[in-house]
């Protein structure tokens, strides 16, 4: 049997909520209050599925939000009535779910009859927007709270689309979620300038004593903390690294900063990079002047001290976000030491709740 046409998922989502949820509920709960939408884990949250993203975890589904006294008293009556009255498909896709292997890996699974293994997956805001990090994303945040929170699960709580929001929660919670205070987003823009400048004079150096592939490494990593610093100054979540790069296309940025980054990467001798790289630089110092933190400062590269080595002198301009850093919290944490995202890109403790959470004691 061919597979129905793709549908980006997102889409898939409402019209599984508007032609099979909904309807439903109408029906069974007509006095139910509660939220729906597409959020969380999954490419099709973030706009970034493709007809590859099929063959696993893909599908028909949506996530439902009850307030905490109707999942304790319904949440097993309405999953049993959306399982017995949801349509077996939705735009030609089963809303049947079938999972397989130790991974748990899911896939709609075409039946002929009811009652239907559903992802109409059913939560409360506070329980769904815990379980994925290290604090109560529902209660006001500290700034070590926002710090051990990696980047990507605030981009995944906060992308997607509400669908409905009866309770009147959700909407308001995603708001306030979309992106840092800013005094914590100046105490973030410092560290990844500081981060940029503890490495930048270092391509040359290390290319200077022979070592190409050292330069070229150090370049790679220089390339990715700019990226970082755009989405930074651009107010923007950056996901994990699978779709790093095709949200950097994203940005405003990116239509002047991609092709010089890309021509960075790709040339084949130090000066050449080291141009591409200056150019990069400067469109990044002017990228920061226009966010009008501080004063304005240099937008062209010099040397790096007596050393032949284009720079554009990055501590200067942590040292100045630092300096415009009032709020008591905020000056008080580890000078440059950044959010979790500064100094760990392991996947192994970015999706690990519990051990984010302990990464608070490096901000006491």
């Amino acid at each position: 049997m061919n597979s129905p046409r793709f549908l980006p998922g997102g889409e898939l989502s409402r019209r599984f909520y508007e032609l099979g949820v909904r309807p439903v509920l109408q029906r069974e709960f007509p006095r139910l209050k509660y939220s729906a939408g597409l959020l969380g884990d999954g490419s099709e949250v973030l706009g970034f599925d493709t007809p590859r993203s099929r063959d696993h975890n893909w599908g028909p589904r949506c996530k439902l939000f009850l307030s905490e006294r109707d999942y304790s008293a319904l949440r097993r009556r309405i999953d049993r009535a959306l399982g017995v009255s949801l349509p077996l498909e939705v735009c030609g896709y089963p809303t049947n779910w079938r999972t397989e292997g130790a991974e748990r890996t899911q896939f709609p699974h075409r039946v002929t009859h009811g009652p239907v293994s559903h992802r109409a997956d059913i939560s409360t805001v506070r329980r769904f927007f815990r379980r994925p990090v290290a604090v109560d994303l529902t209660r006001p945040l500290a700034p070590a709270d926002w710090l051990v929170v990696p980047q990507h699960e605030l981009g995944e709580l906060t992308g997607g689309a509400v669908f409905h929001d009866g309770l009147g929660t959700l909407e308001p919670l995603r708001r306030r979620l979309r992106w840092y205070p800013d005094q914590v987003w100046r105490y973030v823009l410092a560290a990844q300038w500081a981060r940029i400048g503890q490495e930048e004079p270092f391509p040359g150096r290390t290319q200077q004593v022979g070592d190409e592939l050292g330069s070229r490494v150090l370049m790679a990593r220089l390339v990715r903390d700019v990226m970082w610093l755009c989405f930074l100054m651009e107010r923007r979540w950056a996901p994990y690294s699978k779709w790093f790069g095709t949200a950097f296309s994203r940005l405003r940025c990116a239509r002047r900063m991609g092709p010089v980054l890309l021509a960075a990467l790709a040339a084949g001798g130090w000066k050449e990079r080291e141009r591409h790289m200056s150019r990069a630089y400067e469109h990044a110092a002017r990228m920061h002047n226009a966010l009008g933190l501080t004063r304005p400062l240099p937008t062209k590269v010099s040397l790096f001290h007596t050393r032949p080595f284009l720079v554009i002198h990055a501590d200067v301009f942590a040292d100045a976000l630092q300096a415009t850093i009032r709020d008591p919290r905020v000056r008080a944490l580890p000078k440059f030491a950044g959010s979790v995202d500064t100094f760990s890109d392991c996947t192994d403790v970015m999706d690990r709740p519990e051990l984010c959470r302990k990464l608070k004691v490096l901000y006491r």
